[in-house]
């Protein structure tokens, strides 16, 4: 490997390490030569994330204008021309050896670009429509690097767990949200409790949720806990290899869930962590954990149907 693929890999690496504690953690229980293709997809998103949400300093057309930009060095490497980046070298040497598909690439580097214009969902249809590029086609990206004895049966759990991880962050983060002028919980939601975005920011400032808000949140909860029902059958299909990485992450991101309801379900009281000693523990057990044994899905056993 030369010098500037390497680097590119390792600052893939580094935003990975800095960035996505929970899967970072995981990752490291993947055979080494998959992990610095995993940290690939994960710079990959993570910088177009940063383009979008951490470049405050710029309005949203200098946004949209440099993530275009980026978009288009992307689209040029893709097509074989030299590329001058950090990092996307990694990401197009990782899309080279496992045959990615570009059009996953390009369907969520679209939902990257909606986050500069969208400031919310009226449905639920509508937020699992931006879904489908931020969160279900990582998924289908991460499959092959993971790999799966059944390929085509390991496909739609792999989607849903993408679903349910971006669920997850939604629903701890609705106040860093809430701060971009966002919320990603659909209008019908909000009504079913007779909530309003004005709620949301009054709870944000008081730094405490109320009744109607906390029901809200255990409501998002069972959305959430559907999509891990749902991805759940796909773990135990993975490689063995892979299987301890991904058990460990589907159980952290669950636990995220679990500290929400532990709090009572009041997300602006403060940001849901799984403890580090949880951590270590789960990732032990994964360890430990014979190949090919189902995954028990996170919170109680309500699954609403996934459309509603």
């Amino acid at each position: 490997m030369d010098a500037d693929l390497a680097a590119a890999y390792d600052r893939c690496r580094e935003l990975h390490r800095r960035h996505g504690r929970t899967y970072y953690l995981a990752t490291r229980l993947l055979p080494a030569w998959k992990r610095r293709h995993v940290h690939a997809l994960y710079g990959f998103t993570r910088y177009a994330d940063e383009i979008v949400d951490s470049t405050e300093d710029l309005t949203p057309a200098e946004r949209a204008a440099r993530l275009a930009a980026w978009s288009d060095r992307f689209a040029a490497g893709l097509r074989g021309e030299p590329v001058d980046d950090p990092l996307l070298p990694a990401v197009l040497h990782t899309i080279a050896i496992f045959e990615l598909d570009p059009a996953d690439f390009a369907s969520f580097l679209h939902s990257m670009a909606m986050d500069l214009t969208v400031t919310g969902y009226p449905t639920y249809a509508d937020l699992l429509a931006y879904m489908e590029g931020s969160a279900a086609v990582i998924g289908t990206m991460m499959l092959p690097i993971l790999g799966s004895s059944d390929p085509t049966a390991a496909r739609e759990p792999a989607r849903q767990l993408g679903l349910a991880f971006q669920l997850t962050n939604f629903i701890r983060d609705v106040a860093e949200d809430l701060d971009r002028g966002r919320t990603y919980l659909p209008d019908e939601h909000l009504a079913m409790f007779d909530v309003t975005r004005a709620d949301l920011l009054a709870a944000r400032a008081d730094g405490h949720s109320t009744p109607q808000i906390r029901e809200l949140i255990k409501y998002a909860v069972t959305r959430a806990q559907a999509h891990y029902a749902a991805a759940a059958p796909g773990i135990p299909l993975l490689t063995a290899a892979s299987q301890a990485c991904m058990r460990t992450a589907y159980e952290l991101y669950g636990g995220i869930l679990d500290e929400v309801a532990a709090q009572g379900h009041d997300v602006f009281a403060r940001r849901a962590r799984v403890p580090v000693p949880r951590r270590l523990a789960v990732a032990a057990r994964a360890l430990l954990t014979p190949a090919g044994t189902p995954v028990a899905v996170p919170g109680p056993a309500i699954q609403p149907a996934l459309a509603v």
